[in-house]
């Protein structure tokens, strides 16, 4: 049995998520990288209570403030990183969600990818959901649509390493499978959610490159770059704008539960 989305977003990744949910109940609630858009949607679910991590100071005061009054006296927000042993020690939690988690804490904690379920599976209880974009940069699109957000994309990547930044780094669902399986869990079902970019894509992205200009070594070089920034936007505007869009790549939405725990074999223990 399902239920109808009870949140009120109408974000369909949630609303697959609470349909994949359905009569389970979402008891306690671990939002392990936070952010404004799944706070405001776990905080409005009837959790018992809930715990939102972010590694960064900035994003949990627009953690705290997107969540409000709907933040109750059991709930918190902590600044932290899941490198730490001891975070979360002891703790165990009936929902789990990581919400564009695994590419982004390539800024925090680099090289640590295949380590993350691993790290996460002793606090899951009954449910683990994992929300992820399919890898856009790297192979060239077949449209032309496809062929400008990958060319935003690459440009916003090295804008950011040129300017001693890291760049997120976006892994396929095939891999998260792989490693949910190798981290001791059964995956669920596997949503998928098909992208169309407008406006808003391509302006904040494109404006992420201006913004890593000033840590450019090489003022001709930045100037470069700003010039060809504003071209690419010039280019892409009128098609984001279109009622077609941007069509382009996929995010997904794993729903997976932690496998039972066997203990190791005695001595004595024959088969």
């Amino acid at each position: 049995m399902t239920s109808s989305p009870i949140s009120g977003t109408d974000s369909p990744i949630f609303q697959a998520i609470e349909t994949l949910q359905g009569e389970l109940p979402w008891g306690s609630f671990l939002d392990a990288g936070t952010g404004r858009k799944s706070i405001e949607w776990v905080s409005a679910l009837p959790t018992e209570r809930w715990t939102a991590i972010t590694a960064s100071r900035s994003m949990a005061n627009a953690t705290s403030e997107a969540a409000g009054a709907a933040r109750r006296a059991q709930d918190r927000i902590l600044v932290a990183n899941w490198m730490e042993e001891h975070l979360l020690y002891g703790e165990r939690f009936d929902t789990v969600l990581l919400d564009y988690f695994i590419g982004a804490i390539e800024g925090f904690a680099p090289y640590w990818q295949e380590q993350v379920l691993h790290r996460i599976r002793p606090h899951v209880g009954q449910r683990l959901y994992i929300v992820g974009t399919e890898p856009y940069v790297l192979d060239a699109p077949p449209t032309e649509a496809g062929r400008i957000v990958r060319r935003i994309g690459r440009l916003r990547d090295a804008c950011l390493l040129i300017g001693g930044g890291r760049p997120y780094r976006e892994y396929p669902a095939a891999w998260v499978q792989r490693q949910l399986g190798l981290a001791g869990f059964r995956t669920m079902d596997v949503r998928i959610f098909p992208i169309r970019y407008r406006e808003r894509f391509v302006n904040t992205q494109l404006d992420l490159c201006l913004r890593q200009l000033d840590g450019f070594n090489d003022p001709v070089l930045a100037d470069a770059m700003r010039a060809h920034v504003e071209r690419l936007r010039e280019e892409a505007l009128p098609l984001a704008r279109s009622e077609a869009g941007l069509p382009c790549g996929a995010d997904y939405v794993i729903a997976a539960e932690p496998m039972e725990e066997r203990l190791p074999a005695s001595p004595g223990d024959t088969e």
